[in-house]
Protein backbone atom coordinates (compact mmCIF):
# COMPACT_ATOMS: atom_id res chain seq x y z
CA UNK A 1 0.00 0.00 0.00
CA UNK A 2 0.91 3.72 -1.23
CA UNK A 3 0.18 6.59 1.44
CA UNK A 4 1.22 9.74 -0.25
CA UNK A 5 1.37 13.44 0.82
CA UNK A 6 0.88 16.35 -2.21
CA UNK A 7 0.90 19.41 -0.59
CA UNK A 8 -1.72 21.10 2.04
CA UNK A 9 -3.88 18.57 3.36
CA UNK A 10 -3.77 16.47 0.84
CA UNK A 11 -3.09 12.58 1.27
CA UNK A 12 -4.21 9.96 -1.34
CA UNK A 13 -3.77 6.20 -0.32
CA UNK A 14 -3.31 3.76 -3.15
CA UNK A 15 -4.28 0.02 -2.83
CA UNK A 16 -4.55 -2.80 -5.22
CA UNK A 17 -8.29 -2.18 -5.11
CA UNK A 18 -8.88 1.35 -4.69
CA UNK A 19 -7.58 4.99 -4.96
CA UNK A 20 -8.48 7.22 -1.90
CA UNK A 21 -7.63 10.94 -1.63
CA UNK A 22 -8.17 13.03 1.34
CA UNK A 23 -9.34 16.61 1.05
CA UNK A 24 -8.50 17.12 -2.69
CA UNK A 25 -7.52 21.40 -2.16
CA UNK A 26 -5.72 21.11 -5.72
CA UNK A 27 -6.93 23.95 -8.16
CA UNK A 28 -5.44 26.77 -6.35
CA UNK A 29 -2.94 25.08 -4.04
CA UNK A 30 0.34 26.32 -5.32
CA UNK A 31 2.64 23.65 -3.52
CA UNK A 32 0.58 20.20 -4.82
CA UNK A 33 2.47 18.48 -7.43
CA UNK A 34 -1.38 16.42 -8.72
CA UNK A 35 -2.76 17.80 -11.91
CA UNK A 36 -6.60 17.48 -11.88
CA UNK A 37 -7.23 15.52 -14.98
CA UNK A 38 -4.51 13.23 -14.04
CA UNK A 39 -6.40 12.32 -10.48
CA UNK A 40 -8.90 9.59 -10.79
CA UNK A 41 -10.35 8.98 -6.93
CA UNK A 42 -12.18 5.85 -6.16
CA UNK A 43 -12.95 7.85 -2.92
CA UNK A 44 -12.77 10.93 -1.90
CA UNK A 45 -12.84 11.76 2.36
CA UNK A 46 -13.47 14.75 3.76
CA UNK A 47 -12.72 16.30 7.22
CA UNK A 48 -14.31 19.55 6.84
CA UNK A 49 -16.48 22.16 4.60
CA UNK A 50 -13.40 24.64 4.44
CA UNK A 51 -12.60 25.69 0.71
CA UNK A 52 -8.93 24.59 1.15
CA UNK A 53 -10.10 21.15 1.91
CA UNK A 54 -13.27 20.16 0.40
CA UNK A 55 -11.27 21.74 -2.90
CA UNK A 56 -11.95 20.00 -6.06
CA UNK A 57 -14.36 17.28 -4.79
CA UNK A 58 -17.76 18.41 -6.79
CA UNK A 59 -15.95 18.32 -10.21
CA UNK A 60 -13.91 15.20 -9.16
CA UNK A 61 -17.02 13.07 -7.96
CA UNK A 62 -18.71 14.25 -10.90
CA UNK A 63 -16.01 13.18 -13.42
CA UNK A 64 -15.01 10.18 -12.08
CA UNK A 65 -18.40 8.52 -10.04
CA UNK A 66 -16.54 8.88 -6.69
CA UNK A 67 -17.93 7.36 -3.48
CA UNK A 68 -17.50 10.73 -0.95
CA UNK A 69 -17.54 10.58 2.37
CA UNK A 70 -18.17 13.67 4.55
CA UNK A 71 -20.15 14.30 7.44
CA UNK A 72 -23.85 14.78 7.24
CA UNK A 73 -24.09 18.39 6.68
CA UNK A 74 -21.16 18.87 4.29
CA UNK A 75 -22.68 14.83 2.50
CA UNK A 76 -26.25 17.10 2.35
CA UNK A 77 -24.66 20.04 0.72
CA UNK A 78 -22.77 17.90 -2.10
CA UNK A 79 -25.47 16.25 -2.76
CA UNK A 80 -27.49 19.09 -3.82
CA UNK A 81 -24.29 20.12 -5.77
CA UNK A 82 -25.21 17.38 -7.95
CA UNK A 83 -22.69 14.80 -6.34
CA UNK A 84 -24.35 11.56 -6.71
CA UNK A 85 -22.33 9.19 -4.55
CA UNK A 86 -22.44 10.27 -1.18
CA UNK A 87 -22.20 8.21 1.97
CA UNK A 88 -22.48 10.47 5.09
CA UNK A 89 -21.28 10.03 8.88
CA UNK A 90 -20.95 11.82 12.11
CA UNK A 91 -17.99 11.69 15.11
CA UNK A 92 -17.26 8.61 17.14
CA UNK A 93 -19.42 6.68 14.42
CA UNK A 94 -17.86 4.24 12.11
CA UNK A 95 -18.33 1.81 8.84
CA UNK A 96 -17.00 -0.46 7.19
CA UNK A 97 -16.72 -0.65 3.35
CA UNK A 98 -15.51 -3.76 1.20
CA UNK A 99 -12.58 -2.09 1.07
CA UNK A 100 -11.63 -0.81 4.77
CA UNK A 101 -13.57 1.05 7.48
CA UNK A 102 -13.70 4.75 8.35
CA UNK A 103 -14.49 6.54 11.57
CA UNK A 104 -15.19 9.97 11.82
CA UNK A 105 -13.22 11.51 15.04
CA UNK A 106 -13.43 15.00 16.91
CA UNK A 107 -11.40 18.29 15.38
CA UNK A 108 -11.77 21.64 17.54
CA UNK A 109 -11.85 23.68 14.10
CA UNK A 110 -15.06 24.91 11.92
CA UNK A 111 -16.43 24.01 9.11
CA UNK A 112 -18.47 26.53 6.65
CA UNK A 113 -18.14 26.82 2.45
CA UNK A 114 -18.34 29.84 0.78
CA UNK A 115 -20.21 29.42 -2.26
CA UNK A 116 -19.08 31.61 -5.06
CA UNK A 117 -22.05 34.12 -4.59
CA UNK A 118 -20.29 35.40 -0.92
CA UNK A 119 -22.76 33.04 1.16
CA UNK A 120 -21.56 31.02 3.88
CA UNK A 121 -23.20 27.30 3.78
CA UNK A 122 -22.82 25.40 7.19
CA UNK A 123 -21.28 22.18 6.97
CA UNK A 124 -21.62 20.40 10.08
CA UNK A 125 -19.03 19.98 12.45
CA UNK A 126 -15.00 18.88 11.54
CA UNK A 127 -13.46 15.56 12.04
CA UNK A 128 -10.57 13.91 12.24
CA UNK A 129 -10.54 10.55 10.10
CA UNK A 130 -9.43 6.99 11.18
CA UNK A 131 -8.76 4.99 7.81
CA UNK A 132 -8.06 0.96 8.77
CA UNK A 133 -7.53 -0.83 5.55
CA UNK A 134 -5.27 -3.69 4.49
CA UNK A 135 -4.29 -4.00 8.09
CA UNK A 136 -2.92 -0.70 8.60
CA UNK A 137 -4.78 2.59 10.19
CA UNK A 138 -3.89 5.73 9.04
CA UNK A 139 -4.99 9.16 11.14
CA UNK A 140 -5.68 12.35 9.23
CA UNK A 141 -6.61 14.83 12.08
CA UNK A 142 -8.17 17.22 10.17
CA UNK A 143 -8.03 20.72 10.90
CA UNK A 144 -7.57 20.78 14.69
CA UNK A 145 -5.99 22.15 17.69
CA UNK A 146 -5.15 19.63 19.96
CA UNK A 147 -7.39 17.79 22.75
CA UNK A 148 -6.76 15.30 25.37
CA UNK A 149 -9.02 12.71 24.00
CA UNK A 150 -5.90 12.30 21.29
CA UNK A 151 -4.90 10.12 24.07
CA UNK A 152 -7.89 8.26 23.84
CA UNK A 153 -7.96 7.64 20.13
CA UNK A 154 -3.85 6.43 20.17
CA UNK A 155 -5.00 4.12 23.17
CA UNK A 156 -7.66 2.63 21.23
CA UNK A 157 -6.89 2.56 17.78
CA UNK A 158 -3.13 1.91 17.32
CA UNK A 159 -1.88 4.24 14.41
CA UNK A 160 0.61 3.12 11.95
CA UNK A 161 1.37 6.72 10.37
CA UNK A 162 -0.56 9.94 11.51
CA UNK A 163 -1.09 13.39 9.62
CA UNK A 164 -0.55 16.15 11.80
CA UNK A 165 -1.20 20.24 11.28
CA UNK A 166 1.37 22.54 12.19
CA UNK A 167 0.55 25.39 10.66
CA UNK A 168 -0.50 27.48 13.49
CA UNK A 169 -3.06 30.40 13.20
CA UNK A 170 -5.85 28.13 11.99
CA UNK A 171 -4.64 25.19 14.01
CA UNK A 172 -2.36 24.09 16.24
CA UNK A 173 1.40 24.91 15.87
CA UNK A 174 4.16 22.95 15.98
CA UNK A 175 4.36 22.54 19.63
CA UNK A 176 0.97 21.44 20.11
CA UNK A 177 1.11 19.66 17.18
CA UNK A 178 3.98 17.70 18.87
CA UNK A 179 1.62 17.13 22.47
CA UNK A 180 -0.88 15.56 19.98
CA UNK A 181 1.81 13.03 18.38
CA UNK A 182 2.96 12.32 21.83
CA UNK A 183 -0.67 11.39 23.06
CA UNK A 184 -1.93 9.83 19.89
CA UNK A 185 1.65 7.70 19.51
CA UNK A 186 1.59 6.78 16.03
CA UNK A 187 4.52 5.04 14.55
CA UNK A 188 5.50 7.66 12.39
CA UNK A 189 4.22 11.51 12.35
CA UNK A 190 4.20 13.72 9.25
CA UNK A 191 3.48 17.19 9.38
CA UNK A 192 0.57 19.00 7.25
CA UNK A 193 -1.08 21.99 6.94
CA UNK A 194 1.55 24.45 6.71
CA UNK A 195 3.01 27.10 4.17
CA UNK A 196 0.56 27.18 1.48
CA UNK A 197 -0.51 30.61 2.55
CA UNK A 198 1.15 33.27 4.86
CA UNK A 199 -0.05 33.08 7.90
CA UNK A 200 0.86 29.79 8.22
CA UNK A 201 4.13 28.94 7.46
CA UNK A 202 6.29 27.05 9.36
CA UNK A 203 9.38 25.01 9.49
CA UNK A 204 8.39 21.03 9.41
CA UNK A 205 12.12 19.82 10.27
CA UNK A 206 12.07 22.34 13.43
CA UNK A 207 8.58 19.89 14.43
CA UNK A 208 10.06 16.82 13.65
CA UNK A 209 12.86 17.61 16.06
CA UNK A 210 10.78 18.00 18.87
CA UNK A 211 9.56 14.06 18.36
CA UNK A 212 10.77 11.22 19.36
CA UNK A 213 13.66 9.70 17.70
CA UNK A 214 12.35 8.06 14.23
CA UNK A 215 9.12 9.34 14.88
CA UNK A 216 8.57 12.29 12.63
CA UNK A 217 9.27 12.41 8.74
CA UNK A 218 8.94 15.62 6.79
CA UNK A 219 7.08 14.40 3.20
CA UNK A 220 7.31 16.95 0.45
CA UNK A 221 4.51 16.64 -2.38
CA UNK A 222 4.62 13.88 -4.23
CA UNK A 223 6.50 11.50 -1.41
CA UNK A 224 5.61 8.03 -0.65
CA UNK A 225 5.31 5.93 2.47
CA UNK A 226 4.82 2.23 1.89
CA UNK A 227 2.74 0.64 4.80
Amino acid sequence: MKVSFHGHAIIQVETTKKTILFDPFITGNGLTDLKLDEVKPDVIILTHGHDDHVGDTVELAKKHGSLVIANYELGEFLLNEGVENVHTMHIGGAYTFEWGKVKLTPALHGSGYQTKDGHMVYCGNPAGVLLTIENKTIYHAGDTGVFSDMKLIGDRHPIDVAFVPIGDNYTMGPEDAALAVEFLNPKTAVPIHYNTFPPIKQDPHQFVDMLGTGVGKVMNPGDVLEL
